[in-house]
């Protein structure tokens, strides 16, 4: 029932015949912001393997893609590159509808139904008998995949406080990175040693175990679906006792506005991503900026085995261990902003009066669009005046750390905004940096034959600038009253 005095009073004075379902005041242990450190752990911990996952299996194919082209006979490049994007496509799309369903029935039950939906796609992708069945089928198994890259945002926003959520989202936004850059290097030693079949194949056996440990780790986190469970409870004991539930003509929770339809709850739900998109300048803004980095990441991921084969003369096992490089910037950059991330929140809080704010995420962000270009630059160079491979991946590194701290801040910024509709916001977000991570590698291979690695890349590194540089002054001055403007995200 309602925890506070106060709604106590004003459900009794306005309808003593209404229960309204609210946590048993702030210290309820059924509250996910309650559990203890392991249990959230546990939660976060089978999120992040969920996201990281799915985004092995989208990029692990790419080192192995010409051998797909021979067993098909495919030589155009456009469509060589879509069976390793159209996966990514997927990821766009997904979100969509997947994470309102989340709101709708709850955080567990669809991540674990997406991912199976994914595991059975992403098996089914090794029997396909052409370059189109590939690529559809990819296509389904990133819808399935997609899911975690909305949830587990959902899921951290549920379990942990602003204070300590910066960790969280730490682990769980290095994992979507990682992925593409572990499964390149294992793609890359089976497309050397085996049949490419086998990238689906492990894959596949390591989603299974992944699966299981979901089933006994992952519990529901969305408070309004935990509520609802709680209100049915009381409705079922009122029900076995006729005299007692008499006089009680309404049971429900906090968090219902009085439309109890299923065909209004579940409208509102699956446009809210698109409310958010279309509608919302702060979800804009960032949609925008992270379309671009995740287009110019999987741009890369794409592209290294052309020049380290290509350039460098090296075997695709070698080859592939150069994504090795990313994956140091990325890690480093994540530890150490983890580190820092919530330590300069608290005491950017506590400047400001003990009040919180999205915004006190950003000097991460400062320092993550600095040293980007900076590894575009010098990735691109080496790579054009054919230095020495260390060259390329000292650039890589710094790529990889560029990426992580913008991504880690913009996910951080959307969590903290819109908390309660985060997996929405996600959704949102993640549309325009799924199609950017789609388009970018389908151009690239023209971009570099006109270009040249360098002048192409250092395209993408002014972008980079021109976009990134300015874009932690807009948060930190403009932030707030963009979110004042929002009818989801947080007003503080």
């Amino acid at each position: 029932m309602a925890s506070s005095p106060t709604e106590k009073k004003e459900n009794t004075e306005r309808s003593p015949d209404v229960i309204i379902v609210d946590w048993d005041g702030p210290d309820d242990p059924e509250n996910p912001q309650n559990w203890n450190f392991k249990r959230k752990w546990a939660a976060t911990t089978i999120v992040s393997l969920f996201t990281f996952i799915t985004p092995v299996s989208s990029s692990m194919i790419a080192p192995a893609s010409n051998k797909v082209a021979q067993t098909f006979g495919e030589t155009n490049s456009v469509i060589i590159a879509m069976i390793t994007s159209s996966f990514v496509l997927a990821f766009g799309f997904g979100p969509l509808f997947l994470s309102p369903l989340s709101e709708i029935y709850g955080r567990s039950r669809v991540l674990q139904g997406a991912n199976l939906f994914f595991l059975v796609w992403n098996l089914v992708c090794a029997f396909a008998q052409n370059e189109t069945q590939l690529i559809i089928f990819r296509f389904l198994a990133g819808l399935g995949g997609s899911a975690p890259l909305g949830i587990g945002g959902g899921v951290l926003g549920d379990t942990w406080a602003a204070e300590e959520r910066g960790k969280a989202i730490a682990v769980y936004s290095l994992a979507p990175l990682m992925g593409p850059v572990i499964g390149p290097v294992a793609g890359a030693w089976i497309a050397q040693l085996s049949d490419w079949q086998w990238v689906f194949w492990s894959t596949s056996i390591v989603d299974a175990v992944i699966q299981i440990a979901g089933l006994f780790y992952l519990r529901e986190t969305y408070a309004p679906v935990l509520l609802e469970r709680k209100a049915e409870r009381i409705r079922k004991s009122l029900t076995s006792d006729p005299e007692k539930g008499a006089h009680v003509k309404e049971i429900r929770t906090i968090y219902d506005d009085g439309s109890r339809s299923w065909r209004a709850i579940f409208a509102k739900a699956m446009t809210r991503p698109f409310t958010l998109l279309f509608r919302e300048p702060i979800a804009q803004v960032i949609a925008v900026y992270m379309g671009y980095i995740y287009g110019i990441f999987y741009l890369f991921l794409t592209t290294l085995p052309r020049i380290f084969e290509g350039v460098y003369k090296q075997p695709a096992g070698i080859a592939g261990i150069n994504y090795v490089a990313l994956g140091i910037g990325l890690t480093a950059a994540s530890q150490i902003n983890a580190r820092y991330m919530d330590r300069i929140y608290i005491k950017l809080k506590n400047k400001s009066g003990g009040i919180g704010k999205p915004e006190f995420r950003v000097p991460s962000m400062i320092i993550g669009s600095l040293i980007l270009p900076i590894g575009l630059f010098l990735s691109g160079w080496a790579a054009q005046k054919q230095l020495h491979w260390i060259v390329v991946d000292i650039g890589l590194v710094f790529v990889g750390a560029g990426t992580i701290l913008n991504f880690q801040t913009m996910q951080t910024y959307v969590v903290d905004c819109y908390t309660l509709h985060a997996a929405s916001a996600m959704a949102a977000v993640s549309l325009l940096r799924c199609l950017a991570g789609f388009g970018f590698p389908l151009f690239a291979p023209a971009m570099y034959d006109a270009l040249g690695y360098g002048v192409g890349t250092s395209i993408l590194g002014i972008v980079s600038i021109a976009i990134g540089w300015p874009a932690p002054v807009i948060f930190w001055r403009y932030g707030e009253a963009l979110r004042r403007k929002s009818k989801y995200g947080s007003k503080t």
